[in-house]
């Protein structure tokens, strides 16, 4: 064939093979992008000239670019960069039109809306995950992240910002009414323009490299500042304030929240509320401590200026063993490791340190080290540099924002969430949990900026502070509850995700720090408004109760891993936990300790159960029960139960991972938190056992070889204090127990660490557990020296000194009327009349009353309770000091001292003559008040030491959790089961085969038997049986006229008959009744009778005492063989000792089973309780 005639099949689709292809793609759309780009207009000696289709040019762009839509190489993005289509027609177009006042022309709208679509944000992780791994293996996305940097420079350029705010601004101008849908379209369009500058970060600052890498690593700094010069801050804060309440404005809160994340991402508060001028010489002066901590550390390794010849060192390994003498180089390295170390090494070291430093040590410095992966760092931990200007305008930003907006947009944002409104996205949450903890904290930097600056002339009081600006009432919106179950929610929810997470939890973990941190600030200041430390003591309560908090704070510090959270997140959890128990500890010392429950949820059992069927289709629909809600437990809530949780591998783990990094601590403050959480596990929790690990102590000894180098700080000298006490404990337990050198290289999980630690574990039994009665005021009580009337007189005057003398009067009128209460019993049993002044003293009605009431009487008297006829009265004998005193000398009492609103009484024991008497007491001291000598009755008195009352002590976390008890109470009962099933099958077997073995010896048994029992008969006369017995063997009731058991009225002795017995012949009785020695085991338990025996003389024979038997398990055989035994009375058994009931209940077979149980103890309401 011809070469001509061939047909090259392969070229013609190499053509056309692909028309879809990035390469192709660019081919067919660039000259299209060309022409239309050189149609908009072009720069001349007049400035920039439009062209005379600039409209169409414009709308074909924006069709252009929505074909990128569905292409993910972004092609015409690129083009568009490479034409610098922004930077040199669309910023020149904006200035002409809007930048010159027209902002209503389209045109302008059109280069906004081109410009915001151009600069939207790429989010490198999300388009990382849609990318193809074949298709897109060549994806290159740096040329696109180095555009928006140009392309935020080229809108940075003066006026632009200026012509955007004009056109955003005249549409907001109008009336409610008035606007149109693309008005609030014009103002978004704004808005995101403003949240895409916003959201392209600077380069990292190099003085190395070019001017326009350090011009990029700058223009965060200069946007802010373009921003408040444009008045774009003025209308992000007008938005988010909505103070008319326009629901235009609600639409956009969204966007608004992002542009306040994205400007203060980066940003410390604490160093934002500082005073900006003298930042410059803070930031100098610390670097220069730095700069100065890094020149000490090198030189303390340094070598000193005699060392100038150099230094040689020989370390000689196993000098004692023969040095090896190898002259063939390759037969040295043929010999194994195993070899060398039997033989004696020398090893050469050139610096000085070896001669005071370890030798290890400097060999590790000269083997090559691994290449360390690094710690994750999310979104959440980036720093930004910004300008001190720029420090200064988002400083003003922040302070207008938290005393005009912060609560009206929270609450407006939260309502949105809880709504689920369709422009609500995940994001969102994260983003307004990360806006909440920063305003948190920056307000409470500020406050206690201004504090300071005012404590000497106001007292550290919040009287001095305007409350305007450093007033509680500007976070208020975080304070309530449904923000708080908000968070937690969003917490649970991260959780529970697979994978977790971990930034938005880290958000939340942070978001929960600054509330309690809020709620602590309220409680350190005297704060005038009573209401609102009210709120925060409630606040504080339900936080408690809740539990989530506890539990989020545990959980966080136990599932931190290496490399899976980052170290923004460490920070964060350690944070949180210093905070927490920081908190909780002045609420135990102050008040609340023993009386605060916590709420733990567990799931219902029915739910686990139905866990195993949920992919199986059942028959029928089963109705829903109420056990599927959640079951809640309240258990007794005490600050040491919960300082002791703190005692887990795990989370000391997760402590020595955040200590071994303190070289990279900023400030004292972190070290300051993790010493005190190791503190408590060591100290407080008595579980250093937890520290003794070799990585443990060989991390403490890098930090003491380091400790010259601290900072004089008072939490570095705490630091070394507390490892120089565990190390101590550690060799004292090495002493008692030489196995614990091999016990450090095991983890210490699992409680191993407590046979090595001073830890205790409690007592058996002991259920409950004594605190001190912080409820209430401490109670007072009159120095020593005093009589009674002089203490009474010292009480009172107390009371008249506070201004509560009618406190004074209700008690004289309490014990008046209990007087006359008594008074009238006593006239009512006695039936006397008051004693005239001429009675005779001999009558014996006049010398009874001058005794006292007579016995019946005083048996009628009864305690008085003394009633609170206001809330004031039982207010005041609850809690104020000396009314109580006064209550006490007057002989009155508490009915229950744990009960919220106490409870006084006069006891019956007081007479009428001493009620007098107390009466006549406050009547003088009342007309005369009690002589103090110039002092205060405060100054007589002293306090009592607060009682202890007795509280239940809280659960384990073993016996709160129902989940993990549920599977061994499972096995329990099976084997329980199996073991009843086994013994009812053995004790048939027993019984039917083994005792009676073989048939023929069993039937003659039985003959001999019956045999005797005929003999006997026969020896007794007619009509008496020989299996049965003279007398019955139930106790019958004694009648009154019954007089001993005999009815003679003597007691019955040992030995004597009843005077209804049948006298039976000693020598028949004792024939008929002697049986063989192979039947003794049955008839070894007889009657009363046989017990007593006489013998032959008609002497007593001592009867031996039985030895005691196990108890018996219930047998299931309905009709057990005739045995010789069911023929004894069972009369002579003991009775049932007091407190124990017997219940006999019948089974199915007929068999009765006798249970015995015992009335008397604790009642047990649930299983869980026993």
């Amino acid at each position: 064939m011809d070469d001509n005639e061939i047909i090259d099949i392969s070229q013609d689709e190499s053509e056309n093979a692909d028309p879809e292809s990035p390469q192709a793609k660019r081919q067919f759309l660039e000259p299209i992008v060309q022409r239309v780009v050189g149609a908009l207009g072009g720069h001349s000696e007049n400035g920039y000239r439009m062209g005379d289709q600039v409209n169409g040019c414009l709308k074909d762009l924006k069709k252009l670019w929505r074909q990128d839509e569905t292409d993910d190489d972004r092609t015409v993005a690129r083009m568009f960069w490479k034409t610098r289509v922004l930077l040199n027609d669309l910023v020149p177009l904006l200035l002409v039109t809007a930048g010159q006042g027209f902002v209503e022309d389209k045109r302008a709208i059109a280069c906004a809306d081109l410009m915001t679509a151009m600069t939207w944000p790429i989010d490198m992780s999300e388009e990382l995950k849609e990318l193809d791994d074949q298709l897109d293996s060549k994806a290159d996305y740096t040329e696109l992240l180095q555009s928006h940097l140009h392309y935020k420079a080229a809108i940075l350029k003066p006026g632009v910002l200026e012509a955007l705010f004009g056109i955003a601004l005249l549409p907001l101008t109008k009336k409610p009414n008035e606007r149109t849908e693309r008005d609030g379209q014009i103002v978004n369009v704004v808005l995101h323009l403003v949240r895409n500058l916003a959201f392209i970060k600077d380069l990292p600052a190099n003085m190395f490299l070019s001017a326009d890498h350090a011009q990029f690593s700058a223009m965060q700094s200069k946007f802010i500042r373009m921003l408040s010069d444009s008045h774009m801050l003025q209308l992000v804060l007008t938005i988010a304030a909505n103070s008319d309440n326009d629901p235009l404005f609600d639409g956009w809160n969204t966007i608004v929240l992002e542009i306040i994340y994205l400007l203060s991402r980066g940003v410390q508060p604490s160093s934002l509320a500082l005073d900006q001028s003298n930042r410059p010489a803070a930031d100098l002066q610390r670097l220069l401590a730095q700069e100065e901590r890094s020149k000490r550390q090198t030189l303390r390794q340094a070598p000193t200026r005699h060392s100038r010849f150099g230094t040689t060192i020989s370390v000689k390994l196993n000098p004692n063993k023969k040095q090896a003498q190898v002259t063939d180089t390759n037969a040295a390295d043929a010999a194994g490791p195993s070899e060398h170390s039997k033989q004696s090494q020398m090893f050469v070291i050139h610096r000085q340190e070896g001669i005071t430093g370890e030798t290890g040590a400097l060999w590790d410095k000269s083997k090559r080290q691994k290449a360390w992966k690094g710690h994750r760092v999310d979104e959440l931990a980036s720093h930004e540099t910004l300008s001190v200007e720029a420090m200064r305008v988002l400083r003003e930003f922040a302070s207008e924002f938290l005393e005009e907006c912060f609560n009206s947009f929270l609450s407006t944002l939260l309502k949105d969430i809880r709504s689920e409104r369709a422009k609500i996205t995940e994001k969102d949450n994260l983003r307004l949990l990360y806006v909440t903890k920063w305003f948190l904290d920056f307000f409470l930097s500020r406050r206690s900026l201004a504090t300071k600056s005012k404590s000497q002339a106001v007292n550290n009081t919040d009287e001095g502070l305007d409350s305007q600006r450093y007033g509680f009432k500007l976070v208020a919106e975080v304070l309530e509850r449904p923000w708080i179950i908000w968070v937690l929610k969003r917490m649970r929810e991260a959780a529970d995700v697979k994978p977790k997470a971990w930034t938005e939890l880290q958000a939340g973990i942070e978001c929960l720090t600054e509330l309690l941190l809020l709620i602590d600030s309220m409680f350190s200041v005297d704060i005038s408004d009573s209401t609102l430390s009210e709120a925060a003591e409630i606040l504080q309560q339900q936080l408690i109760y809740s539990g989530e908090v506890l539990d989020v704070t545990l959980e966080s510090l136990r599932s931190y891993k290496e490399g899976t959270q980052s170290l923004a997140y460490l920070n964060s959890s350690v944070h949180m936990a210093y905070a927490l128990l920081r908190m909780l500890e002045k609420w135990a010392k102050g008040k609340g300790q023993g009386e605060v429950y916590v709420r733990k949820k567990k799931a219902a059992k029915g739910r686990k159960k139905r866990a195993g069927r949920d992919d199986e289709v059942p028959d029928e629909e089963e109705p829903q029960q109420q056990e599927d809600d959640d079951i809640v437990h309240e258990t007794m809530f005490t600050f040491e139960a919960f300082e002791m949780k703190f005692a887990q591998a795990d989370i000391t783990h997760t402590l020595l991972v955040y200590l071994s990094r303190y070289n990279d601590f900023t400030n004292s403050e972190q070290m300051r938190r993790v010493v005190s959480l190791l503190h408590r596990q060591a100290v407080r929790a008595k579980a250093e056992g937890l520290f003794f690990k070799v990585s443990t102590l060989n991390l403490f000894k890098t930090i003491l070889a380091d400790k010259v180098s601290f900072p004089s700080d008072q939490p570095y000298k705490d630091l070394v204090n507390l490892i120089n006490y565990i190390l101590r404990q550690f060799f004292k337990a090495l002493e008692q127990e030489p196995f614990l050198a091999v016990e450090a290289f095991f983890p210490k999980n699992r409680g191993n660490w407590k046979q090595y630690s001073s830890w205790e574990p409690p007592s058996k039994g002991e259920n409950n557990i004594t605190v001190k009665d912080n409820r209430l005021p401490q109670e007072v009580q009159v120095k020593k020296g005093y009589s009674w009337s002089d203490q009474v007189g010292i009480a009172i005057a107390a009371l008249v000194e506070a201004g509560q003398t009618e406190l004074v009067l209700w008690t004289q009128e309490v014990l008046q009327t209990a007087k006359a209460a008594r008074d009238r019993i006593i006239e009512e049993v006695d039936k006397k009349d008051d004693v005239d002044s001429d009675e005779d003293i001999n009558n014996p009605n006049t010398r009874s009353k001058l005794l006292g009431p007579s016995v019946d009487a005083q048996a009628k008297l009864t305690d008085y309770l003394i009633p609170y006829l206001s809330d004031e009265h039982a207010d005041a004998a609850t809690k104020n000091p000396n009314l109580k005193l006064l209550f006490r000398l007057c002989k009155c009492y508490i009915l229950d001292e744990d009960a919220e609103e106490l409870e006084w009484y006069v006891p019956a024991a007081i007479l009428p003559t001493e009620l007098h008497s107390m009466i006549t007491v406050i009547t003088q001291f009342l007309e005369t008040p009690f002589d103090l000598e110039g002092k205060k009755a405060a100054q007589l008195m002293s306090k009592k030491s607060r009682r202890r009352r007795r509280v239940k002590a809280p659960e384990s976390d073993a016996d709160e959790d129902e989940d993990e008890q549920e599977p061994r109470k499972r096995k329990r009962k099976e084997k329980q089961t199996k073991e009843e099933v086994q013994y009812k099958s053995a004790q048939f077997i027993e019984d039917s085969d083994v005792e009676y073995g073989d048939i023929n010896s069993f039937l003659e048994l039985e003959k001999k038997r019956r045999e005797k029992a005929e003999d006997l008969a026969a020896a007794l006369g007619e009509g008496k049986s020989g299996t049965m017995k003279s007398t019955g063997t139930k106790k019958r009731r004694r009648n009154t006229g019954d007089k001993g058991k005999s009815g003679t009225g003597k007691k019955k002795r040992k030995g004597e008959k009843d005077a209804l017995e049948v006298e039976v012949d000693l020598a028949d009785s004792s024939q008929s009744l002697s049986l063989s020695s192979e039947d003794e085991p049955e008839t070894r338990s007889a009657t009363n009778g046989d017990r007593e025996r006489l013998a032959e003389d008609g002497s007593e024979v001592p009867t031996e005492r039985s030895r005691p038997r196990p108890k018996p398990k219930p047998k299931v055989n309905a009709n057990p063989p005739l045995r010789t035994d069911s023929l004894v009375s069972q009369s002579s058994s003991p009775s049932p000792s007091r407190g124990v009931v017997e219940d006999q209940t019948e089974d199915d077979d007929g068999s009765t089973k006798s249970v015995s149980r015992r009335t008397k103890g604790r009642l047990i309401l649930s299983d869980e309780d026993e």
